[in-house]
């Protein structure tokens, strides 16, 4: 499984009743595609990434990294 770079920032994200939260949002250094995860936790950021994997546009199965991380 090929690994890929995204980068992690933080963001405000609009929830369903029109409020924003702090989030987390990845991008894929691939192909630009974003995923977005309430919270700014260890878990919201590895939830993005594993959403980069399960949403991937051009069907890919990646292993997504932070690219602070790497």
């Amino acid at each position: 499984m090929p690994r890929v770079l995204a980068e992690i920032e933080e963001a405000d994200i609009e929830d369903e009743a029109d409020q924003i939260r702090p989030g987390i949002c990845a991008t894929c250094t691939k192909c630009g595609h974003e995923t977005l995860s309430y919270g700014t936790s260890p878990a919201s950021v590895a939830r993005c990434l594993a959403l980069l994997r399960e949403e991937c546009p051009q069907g890919e199965e990646n292993f997504y990294v932070d690219v602070e991380e790497s």
